[in-house]
């Protein structure tokens, strides 16, 4: 090995943040593809990664700047990208320094801390960009640490150290080798980076100033993305993807991963039309996520058409929609008529957005929006859905929030232009380097672009005339194959329909009154059964319910049943039984569980009238059970005659005139619990008593204490 090594430059270049401007236009013609490397690397991450390069190659075309590929090392389930092999690790390092990549320059990007044999990759590219809190090292973590490293090893490292000199070859041997102590030396001409066994050659050469212990022996290399910058291993310290863009001179949609370049398109169209509300949402996660089971889709096409909607639905498809891996499958939205309010959150929470140039993105909803709701939706606009698209977010929320003021912004050093709100500026590493340019929002509303100038905001990636266009536009052969709801979903949304709920609510209503008046019989008790698991299993498919509401009803039929059965008494289990099984079903019916805009109001009118209509249907059917089955040739011997006008008189004259004054101080027994009412025979007498006091068991000796007409109180009989 080499006894020393020294940069090229005295001082590294500058930082992605103090780039001229003349520097970044001379490179904004180049074009660059970037590549995600998921670690830790593997036998099938290498030749994923070496076929996604290829293509990336042969689609770029001759002339112009040299292209830049940017390979993205990202930890995956292991912490730090640990566990990456050594073979494989190594073979990809030598395909990136190989000379069939010479046309193109790469670079390695290091958004987060890494460790193990991916270091690599990194060191067989030209370049590498980081973020200045993020680690590199420990390259030989995965080796045994009481065991020399194999000499193949340290040949492997030396050798990718020797053909790309981003590494000093001392130092990436200090990476592996806990056995190897590196020094920094500042000699009379320029820093070099030495092992200690090297350091007397040195001196015989040169005249050394200073020594510094870089690497201890016991330790391995790590460093930090700031004093990588320092030592000139790492060339920029960028943050986020566009400010890598920045620094390399790129556009933005380089930094946008193409699932594509594994292979071709797979493409897939779901259509959204109409508001956007749960029923639609569950129904397009259901297809997405059908699709990703599959595992064969990689571009995923949403076609909306859509005047808005509910605001907490088109968030719960556009977080959904965050959190797909764009570098395994692309997401875009293509809109080509409008996407009003809410729609336009679900068609920016794709990675890209196509539009016809006069269609309409944004605008006013149908109902105003309370300040709690636009907090709420800032939120969830800045994280996930900006966050995870690694976008401004200003532009987003000014499309929920009407007070929000947005200007362009101009970078003045990059050139870079950007659309910030005043507290988005402040948020940026050095907002005096924006400078505000025009206001692009109008004061008190919502902002409302179309097509044409979604595109000159950067909102929208391009304008199409058409579907043929957008195809083109990508390379799509053919249409997209379109996924439409299955027989289950129509089903779904057939028995979630606020008509055909109403009637399973009257069905199994119905039903369970015929059972109680044909006890043992069953059907009644099995027919209002599976209406109900209908009602409620639907509108949990249908997005509506949750166990909040399934908790609710049955609970509430829990206290009824406990008025009827156990405890009879003033009727607050039975009334606020009733009262939870009605609130379950007006909740399983909405998206909310209390309103908080006009256009909540109006759903929850809707629920409440579908309730009260289903009560309505009940109560009438009943009457008329009461009224005709009983004279029915086949329900006349399973249903009791109500009794008429005479013997009704008669019946409760018996019962008013009912005297027990004879049982007064009489012994019996409890044939049920006296909770505190209860039945008890006194002889042959089976009669309905009230037990004075605590509660009485089954079968306890009683005594009656007092009579008052056919008022029977009793207490228990001490046992001797």
């Amino acid at each position: 090995m080499g006894i020393g090594w020294a940069p090229a430059q005295n001082e590294p270049e500058p930082p992605a943040e103090n780039l001229s401007g003349d520097a970044s236009e001379k490179a904004e013609a180049a074009q660059g593809y970037l590549i995600r490397v998921s670690l830790p690397i593997t036998s099938a991450t290498e030749q994923r990664v070496k076929r996604m390069v290829l293509q990336a190659l042969s689609r770029l075309g001759e002339g112009g700047p040299r292209p830049v590929l940017i390979l993205e090392l990202a930890p995956g389930a292991s912490e730090f990208g640990q566990g990456s092999g050594f073979g494989p690790s190594l073979e990809l390092a030598r395909f990136l320094t190989s000379r069939r990549l010479a046309e193109a320059k790469t670079v390695a990007y290091i958004p987060r801390s890494i460790k193990g044999h991916a270091l690599l990759v990194v060191m067989a590219c030209e370049e590498i960009v980081m973020s200045a809190d993020a680690e590199f090292g420990e390259a030989g973590i995965d080796e045994p640490a009481q065991q020399a490293i194999e000499p193949i090893v340290l040949t492997g490292y030396g050798q990718i150290a020797r053909r790309r000199r981003t590494f000093p070859e001392p130092v990436a041997l200090g990476l592996v080798d806990r056995s190897l102590e590196v020094l920094k030396v500042e000699t009379e001409i320029n820093r070099e980076f030495v092992l200690r066994e090297d350091l007397e050659a040195l001196e015989k050469r040169r005249t050394v100033q200073s020594t510094e212990v870089l690497i201890r022996r016991g330790d391995l290399g790590r460093f930090t993305g700031r004093e990588a910058r320092e030592l000139g291993f790492v060339k920029y310290l960028s943050a986020d993807r566009q400010s890598v863009a920045r620094a390399l001179g790129l556009p933005a949609s380089a930094m946008e991963e193409d699932p594509s370049l594994g292979g071709d398109w797979h493409p897939v169209r779901i259509e959204l039309h109409g508001p956007i509300d749960a029923r639609l949402v569950s129904t397009a996660l259901s297809m997405i996520k059908k699709e990703l089971e599959i595992g064969e889709t990689n571009f995923i096409l949403l076609q909306i058409d859509s005047t808005g909607g509910s605001l907490e639905s088109s968030f719960d498809l556009a977080t959904f929609l965050a959190e797909i891996d764009p570098g395994q499958v692309r997401t875009v939205a293509y809109v080509p008529s409008e996407a009003r309010a809410a729609a336009a959150v679900v068609a920016l929470a794709c990675d890209q957005l196509v539009m016809h140039p006069m269609v309409v993105l944004g605008g006013a909803p149908a109902a105003p929006l309370g300040e709690q709701i636009i907090a709420q939706a800032q939120e969830m606009i800045r994280d996930p859905l900006a966050k995870k698209k690694q976008r401004s977010w200003s532009l987003l929320a000014a499309m929920i929030d009407p007070r929000l003021v947005v200007y362009r912004y101009r970078h003045q050093r990059s050139g870079e232009v950007q659309y910030f709100c005043q507290e988005e500026v402040d948020e940026q590493d050095a907002p005096d380097d924006w400078q505000q340019g025009e206001q692009v929002t109008t004061d008190a509303q919502v902002l409302e672009v179309d097509g044409r100038r979604a595109a000159e905001l950067g909102l929208a990636y391009s304008v199409v005339e058409n579907l043929e266009d957008l195809k083109g536009h990508y390379g799509l052969e053919g249409d997209p194959r379109l996924v439409e709801p299955g027989w289950a979903d129509f089903l779904i949304q057939a028995l979630a329909s606020p008509g055909v709920a109403a009637l399973l609510l009257v069905l199994a209503g119905v039903a369970l009154y015929a059972e109680l008046q044909m006890p043992g019989i069953g059907i009644g008790g099995f027919v209002g059964s599976v209406a109900l698991m209908l009602f409620f299993w639907s509108k949990y498919l249908d997005g509506t319910a949750n166990w909040l509401e399934i908790t609710l009803f049955l609970g509430g039929v829990c206290f009824v049943l406990l008025e009827v059965f156990v405890i009879p008494g003033f009727g607050v289990f039975g009334l606020g039984g009733g009262l939870m099984i009605i609130v379950s079903l007006v909740l399983a019916s909405q998206t909310f569980v209390l309103p908080r805009s006009a256009a909540d109001l109006l759903e929850l009118r809707s629920s409440v009238f579908m309730v009260g209509g289903a009560g309505v249907g009940i109560i009438g059917a009943v009457m008329m059970m009461r009224r005709y089955l009983p004279n029915a040739p086949l329900f006349n011997r399973l249903m009791l005659n109500p009794l008429d006008e005479e013997e009704l008189a008669r019946q409760t004259e018996r019962e008013t005139i009912a005297d027990f004054q004879h049982l007064l101080g009489s012994r019996g027994k409890a044939t049920t619990q006296l909770t505190p009412g209860g039945k008890a025979r006194f002889g042959e007498d089976l009669i309905d008593v009230i037990a004075d006091g605590e509660v009485i068991d089954t079968d306890r000796a009683i005594e009656v204490v007092e009579v008052h007409g056919n008022r029977v109180i009793v207490r228990e009989v001490p046992s001797s």
